[in-house]
C-alpha cells in the first residue's frame, strides 16, 4: 500500500471560518514538500524524516503531525516526531462523526444530518471523549448498530487527547490534512490514469521523481542524479 507524507510550514491568513461565518486568522500550510513509498511504514517513515531534517524540521519552535487516526501513524510519530503535538484530521474526525450518524439514522437523512449538526461543534470544542460516551450508551438502546457504534467510539475515545481542535487552531496550528489529500490525488492522476500499467520497480522510481517535480525540486534532483558515478 503507498503512503504520501507531507512537510510544510504554517502561515497565519485571513480566512472564511466555516463555523462562524466571520473572517478570522487561521493557520495554512505553506511551501509543501512531498515523500512518497510503495510499502510499510518504515522506510516511510525514515523517508518523512529525512525530508523533515532537510526542512530544518529540528530548529523550528513547535511542531505539529497530522495524521488520519491510524495506529501506524502515532507510532511512527512517537518514534520520530516525539516532541511534536499530535493531531487527527478534522475531516477524518467528522467523517467517523458521520459515520455513526448514518449507523442510526440512515444515509444521507435529514435527521442524520440533524445529528451531526448536533455534535460537530462538542468536537469541535474537544469533547471526543464525551461524544465516545454517548455513542457507548446509544449503542445500548439500539441493537441493530451497536457494533458500528461501538467501532465509532472506540476511535474517539483512542483519539480524544489528538482531538483539541478548537485549542489546536486558537494557538496558531492547522487541523486538517488537505496538504495530503491533495497530494494523494495529484500521485493517482499521473501514476495511476486510464490504460497506466507499471511494474513495482518501475512505480517505485517513479514516485521520487513525481514527489520532487510537486516539491519544486526536480531540477535539484536531476542535478544530483545527473553527477552520480554511472554503474
Amino acid at each position: 500500500m503507498g503512503k504520501v507524507g507531507c512537510v510544510f510550514a504554517i502561515r497565519q491568513q485571513p480566512t472564511r471560518d466555516k463555523h462562524t461565518s466571520e473572517i478570522v486568522e487561521l493557520a495554512h500550510a505553506v511551501s509543501n514538500t512531498y515523500v512518497a513509498h510503495l510499502g510499510g511504514p518504515a522506510v516511510f517513515g525514515d523517508l518523512l524524516w529525512t525530508e523533515a531534517r532537510q526542512r530544518r524540521w529540528m530548529q523550528a519552535r513547535e511542531t505539529i503531525v497530522l495524521g488520519d487516526g491510524a495506529a501506524w501513524i502515532w507510532n511512527l510519530a512517537a518514534d520520530k516526531f516525539f516532541t511534536s503535538r499530535q493531531v487527527v484530521d478534522w475531516y477524518h474526525a467528522k467523517l467517523h462523526l458521520t459515520q455513526a450518524a448514518t449507523a442510526l439514522h440512515g444515509e444521507g437523512t435529514a435527521t442524520t444530518r440533524r445529528w451531526v449538526r448536533e455534535y460537530e461543534t462538542p468536537l469541535m470544542q474537544g469533547h471526543a471523549e464525551r461524544l465516545a460516551r454517548t455513542l457507548r450508551q446509544l449503542a445500548q438502546k439500539h441493537a441493530q448498530c451497536a457494533n458500528a457504534l461501538r467501532r465509532e467510539a472506540g476511535y474517539f475515545q483512542d483519539n480524544y487527547r489528538r482531538m483539541q481542535y478548537l485549542e489546536t487552531r486558537e494557538e496558531g496550528f492547522p487541523i486538517g490534512s488537505g496538504m495530503v489529500e491533495s497530494a494523494c490525488k495529484q500521485f493517482r492522476a499521473r501514476l495511476a490514469g486510464s490504460g497506466m500499467r507499471w511494474s513495482r520497480a518501475g512505480l517505485e522510481r517513479l514516485l521520487p521523481i513525481r514527489a520532487a517535480i510537486m516539491s519544486q525540486r526536480f531540477d535539484e534532483l536531476w542535478q544530483q542524479v545527473y553527477h552520480l558515478p554511472l554503474n
